[in-house]
């Protein structure tokens, strides 16, 4: 052993020899499978880009347990998805991806003009009509969504206002048509038939809402999500009811105080209920936006033609989360192929035990938390750690030196010994 360090070799160099020919061999294929696996793992998500349905790890941080929770959550950026709850935050969201939709495939004037109409929709609604029959009186004031506009001899609905139900049965009321029970055919002056034929066909134009505009009615309008303010009821219980949105908000704030305070497994199987009630809820109130973003896209879609569609999908924004999603799978592929390469394999292998150390930690198997879903059931000990320890121990080992390109490398730059001759 002495003379061997006094000729440059290092203790580790001369262990080399105490390890079996098959040992060697089957620590280089185990090193060579988990790089297989973390490699294909990451060309299948990177692949899945290309679907409609993109791999993700939402789901997994969002659903994070543990003492690191609340940092696993956080680097999704939205970890409760209030950003949907929120109509002004939507509203940006969607203008922002209408605009880079149209610049990313060029949409020409009218497809322009019909995005935006889908989207927001319109300023205003008009129909040709030459004159109002006598006694009808529809002047502009602001307060109503119909009004007639006696220069451009149009009837005029406002975009942001529309016509309601018994605005429109008030001005037909005006030249005493009702249509439950009476009849187009039945009208035998032809200015108040145009006028009620005109009425009713702007009626229906301007009945379909843009996307935002159901999404508004959504968030603020529905009364089951939003909060409900009855001056009628000031100063008694009633006064105030509170809407799903503000339940959610209010229920996530006492989970985190309550899981700040568990100490028994009592308490952590019931915040386990709450949560699972929470994510109820928080599903049934940003399902329906998420549902209106999609339809938008794919209603958007059908403005293109061939050419435009040619140009590919439009490119994702990057946000806190696909950063992540992004970062995740460039790991998976680069430390799967350096393993399986065996380049750099001890940097590799250190670095694939970090990542899969963080997998681990999102979701540990400990006392009190909640197990990810699956058939697994684990106590401090799962595959994922199982896996960190075996990269951990790699990164004691050369196995790059004993097959891999660290051993081309090495055998390229490797001193030359002194000749003992001399």
């Amino acid at each position: 052993m002495q003379r061997e360090l006094d000729e440059g070799k290092s203790v580790t160099d001369t262990d080399f020899r105490k390890i079996s020919i098959m040992a060697v061999i089957f620590l280089v294929i185990l090193r060579m499978s988990i790089g297989w696996q973390m490699l294909y793992e990451g060309l299948w998500k990177f692949q899945t880009l290309n679907t409609s349905s993109p791999w993700t790890a939402e789901p997994y941080l969002k659903n994070a347990q543990g003492p690191f929770r609340n940092y696993y959550r956080g680097l999704t950026g939205d970890p409760n998805d209030l950003r949907y709850m929120d109509y002004e935050t939507v509203s940006a969201r969607w203008s922002d991806w209408a605009s880079r939709f149209a610049a990313h495939y060029g949409l020409n004037e009218n497809q322009q003009r019909a995005l935006n109409t889908m989207v927001h929709g319109p300023a205003e609604f008009r129909r040709g009509l030459a004159e109002l029959p006598a006694g009808v009186r529809l002047e502009k004031d602001g307060k109503r969504g119909i009004h007639y506009d006696a220069e451009k001899k149009q009837l005029v609905v406002d975009g942001k206002l529309h016509m309601t139900p018994r605005e429109k049965q008030d001005v037909l009321a005006q030249v005493n048509f009702d249509e439950a029970s009476d009849s187009l055919a039945d009208i035998e002056d032809p200015v108040v038939r145009k006028f009620v034929e005109e009425v009713q066909k702007i009626y229906d134009q301007q009945a379909k809402l843009s996307y935002l505009e159901k999404a508004l009615g959504i968030l603020r309008g529905n009364p089951e999500f939003a909060t409900v303010v009855d001056a009628s009821q000031k100063g008694t219980h009633d006064e105030t009811r509170l809407g799903k949105i503000q339940i959610y908000r209010d229920r996530l704030n006492r989970y985190e105080a309550k899981l700040a305070r568990a100490t028994t497994q009592f308490d952590w199987d019931h915040l386990d209920y709450d949560w699972k009630e929470i994510q109820q809820m928080r599903s049934e109130i940003v399902g329906p936006i998420r549902g209106l973003e999609k339809d938008m896209e794919w209603q958007a879609e059908k403005l293109l033609g061939t050419d435009q569609l040619a140009r590919g999908p439009l490119p994702a924004v990057l946000t806190e989360q696909r950063k992540i999603d992004l970062q995740t799978m460039y790991a998976l592929t680069i430390i799967g192929s350096l393993l399986i390469a065996g380049l750099f394999t001890r940097l590799a292998a250190f670095a694939g035990a970090i990542l899969l150390l963080n997998f681990y930690l999102a979701y540990p198997p400990f006392p009190g938390f909640a197990h990810p879903p699956g058939t697994e059931h684990s106590l401090f000990m799962n595959k994922l750690l199982i896996e960190v320890l075996m990269l951990t121990m790699l990164v004691f080992l050369p196995t790059g030196r004993w097959f891999g390109i660290d051993a081309m490398f090495s055998s390229l730059f490797r001193k030359r010994k002194p000749d003992d001759r001399h």
